[in-house]
């Protein structure tokens, strides 16, 4: 367990906590772990190295070992990554070509010459059908020999290790961190966060839980040990309860409930009880997840506990038998009746709907009268709305400032895209404006002081992180809408995948776009050339995984925009795999090595999406010549199976300009915020760094800083967003 708790420490804070061990001459052994986490684009921070130094061989050994299947899985670099052409980039053949050179060896098999003509005088040829075609012609061992050594660059990455405390003084922040983040967590850091709770339900927790699914995760610790359970809604009830069925706590998915032992039915008709005596009007909440309280009526049983009446009332809502009006009926009603001022009065006790319900406002406000009343009761009921919600309108309210007619775009949590055109009528102009004023004070009011502001410049186009699921787990990964540089020659892509039960066919593809959006030309199986790239070759089946890649010359790619993407073609979806990543590298010409050489890794994403398209990134070339990422975290619905970039090539294009359009809030609105003009900012130039304490906010931590810094980095940027 040990092990896995250090992980969890490693792969969240990129710190490896204090290692133990006797006393000894560890330097030798110490430095060549530092050479050996170079290999993979790593490296023990000085801190860390001195550390190790002083401590026995055997206990250095004994931490490397570890922590190097950690580093190793963070970059992709724990399995093997074959190419289907054993000395890609080089002499990939023109897709026909390769084509015809399968169909040959197949018509000279003598086992199987029979059936090849047939097909062919049928006019089709299956192209699975080959041998020669979809599956590896070579061993692992026998492509790394045919590839040349990678010659190190100043420009391959380097991610640094540090010092941490004791593993369970790490556990207590890791664990304080993420169950106090203001924005909800994506699924890999939410089933982090049980693994914690479990280990931590009856130690500290935060002052405060404002995300309810992490409530709901943190609630199932405590009841599974007879804690006291952090309950004020219904539906936070509801979601303990999909967590004790192994259900989505996020209440997206259909929840199959479990027969529940005694003492956990009692604990949560005890906490629904609670819950509506001390607020009777919770009882409207039943409403929204109505046939969900139904189905947990029927597990629960709460006709055989008469001493909580009133977590049989909430299960009397949800079958129609007590009545409970909701505000929405209440609010629609107002609406349709033209009585906005009614409506605007009603929100003012539900200060999180009323600010969700702003744009409809202002829109159906009947004159300037009604429009003052809806910007004054947004400015009193701000202070109570939580910063996410406060930022996320003020993001709204910033692109509905644009002209109208774009597309607009739709992203659920777990994903998936779709865009139509933008149909509502404007937000009148200076109202919009006064809005946003009113936005921009009460975040700047409740950004903390932060003394001297040292910014790593880079990180400044980063958006905030208003939903931890518009991150995919991963290394180097940015959240939705991010924009950052592309600093190379070669760019490559790469996706694995390893099927569980069934044949499985991922298809690494890219598709190359004019800067009107319309598709120049793309590389997939079908077009295993083009001018500035190459494909590595179609895998058709991954039982014991498999990998794709694309390289593209930067310098000769036409078009405005590269759209890397992975099809489904055929099998398990990316939720169903043993496992999938993608990730994308970038080298100089000069470098050459294998397909996939870690310290030339940029970025490894999981893929765990719903749909049957995945789309990682968009690569962006600007006026002035450069490339930039800008960041989707996006799946399409696709077809159940065949899918291709030349079937999806509109659709990718009609998301692909929704999301480029938008313009998200960055790192660099908030700390205009934080400093306003009263705080020095500095910007990160060179290795020097202050000698004093400061905010440093940057991609990663820089070795010397203060020790009483405080850091932001992407491992915790969530902690910029004020609660």
């Amino acid at each position: 367990m040990a092990q896995i708790f250090e992980s969890l420490v490693i792969r969240h804070t990129h710190r490896l906590p204090s290692p133990e061990g006797s006393a000894g001459e560890g330097t030798v052994a110490a430095r060549q772990f530092d050479a050996v986490l170079a290999s993979v684009g790593f490296k023990l921070s000085a801190e860390l190295l001195e550390r190790l130094s002083g401590l026995s061989e055997a206990a250095v050994l004994h931490t490397a070992r570890r922590t190097l299947r950690v580093v190793r899985e963070m970059v992709g670099d724990h399995v093997q990554h074959n190419a289907y052409f054993i000395d890609f980039p080089a002499n990939v053949p023109d897709t026909e070509e390769f084509w015809m050179r399968c169909v040959a060896e197949a018509l000279g098999d003598k086992t199987s010459r029979g059936s090849y003509p047939r097909q062919l005088t049928r006019g089709a040829e299956n192209l699975l059908s080959l041998p020669a075609y979809g599956r590896y012609q070579h061993t692992y061992q026998e492509m790394l020999a045919a590839q040349d050594e990678l010659i190190a660059s100043a420009g391959d990455r380097i991610t640094v290790l540090h010092l941490g405390r004791d593993l369970e003084d790490e556990l207590d922040d890791l664990y304080l961190a993420l169950a106090g983040s203001t924005t909800p967590l994506n699924e890999d850091d939410l089933r982090d966060l049980k693994i914690l709770a479990q280990h931590r339900a009856l130690g500290p927790r935060p002052e405060a839980i404002p995300v309810r699914e992490i409530r709901a995760v943190i609630n199932e610790a405590r009841l599974n040990v007879g804690a006291d359970l952090l309950l004020d809604t219904v539906t936070d009830v509801l979601r303990l309860a999909c967590a004790l069925s192994g259900g989505d706590v996020t209440l997206q998915e259909p929840t199959r409930f479990r027969t529940l032992p005694r003492p956990l039915r009692r604990g949560l008709l005890a906490g629904l009880d609670a819950v509506v005596a001390a607020n009777p009007a919770s009882l409207a909440d039943v409403h929204a997840h109505r046939e969900r309280f139904k189905r947990l009526g029927e597990r629960l049983h709460p006709h055989e506990y008469p001493q909580w009446p009133h977590a049989a009332d909430v299960f009397a809502v949800a079958r129609g038998e007590k009545k409970a009006r909701s505000l929405g009926s209440r609010i629609e009603e107002l609406l349709d009746a033209a009585d906005v001022l009614g409506a605007v009065k009603l929100l003012g006790s539900a200060p999180g709907r009323l600010f969700r319900a702003l744009d409809l406002l202002l829109r159906v406000a009947a004159d300037q009268e009604e429009r003052d009343a809806v910007i004054a009761a947004a400015s009193r009921a701000a202070p109570d709305v939580s910063g996410r919600v406060v930022l996320s309108v003020r993001e709204h309210l910033h692109n509905r400032a644009r002209e109208s007619g774009r597309p607009r775009i739709f992203v659920n949590r777990r994903g998936r895209a779709w865009v139509t055109p933008d149909l509502r009528p404007p937000v009148p102009a200076r109202d919009r404006d006064r809005l946003i004023a009113v936005l921009d004070a009460e975040i700047r009011r409740r950004l903390p002081a932060p003394g001297r502001l040292l910014l790593d410049p880079d990180v400044l186009d980063v958006a905030l992180p208003l939903s931890g699921r518009a991150t995919a787990a991963g290394l180097g990964v940015l959240p939705r809408g991010s924009v950052s540089p592309v600093d190379g020659e070669q760019l490559r892509f790469f996706v694995y995948w390893k099927e569980t039960e069934r044949r499985t066919d991922f298809d690494l593809s890219a598709l190359m776009l004019r800067a009107d959006y319309r598709t120049d030309s793309w590389l997939s199986y079908t077009s295993l050339r083009d001018v500035g790239g190459r494909h590595s070759g179609d895998i058709t089946e991954a039982p014991d995984g498999a990998s794709e890649f694309i390289e593209l010359s930067l310098d000769r790619v036409r078009g405005t925009f590269i759209v890397p993407q992975v099809n489904i073609f055929a099998g398990e979806g990316f939720e169903e795999v043993e496992e999938s990543f993608f990730g994308f590298m970038l080298r100089d010409r000069e470098q050459k090595g294998r397909p996939f050489e870690p310290a030339t890794v940029r970025m490894k994403s999981e893929l765990r999406g719903v749909g049957r398209v995945a789309l990682p990134l968009v690569f962006r070339r600007g006026d002035d010549g450069r490339w930039h990422a800008k960041w989707l975290h996006l799946y399409l619905r696709g077809v159940s199976e065949a899918n291709r970039v030349e079937r999806n090539q509109a659709s990718v294009s009609m998301v692909v300009r929704a999301l480029v359009e938008r313009e998200q809030l960055t790192v660099r609105y908030l700390t205009g915020l934080m400093s306003d003009g009263t705080a020095p900012v500095e910007h990160r130039d060179g290795e020097t760094l202050p000698d004093g304490p400061v905010t440093y906010i940057g991609l990663g931590r820089p070795q010397g800083l203060h020790p009483d810094s405080r850091v932001i980095t992407l491992e915790n940027l969530r902690d910029l967003i004020p609660g």
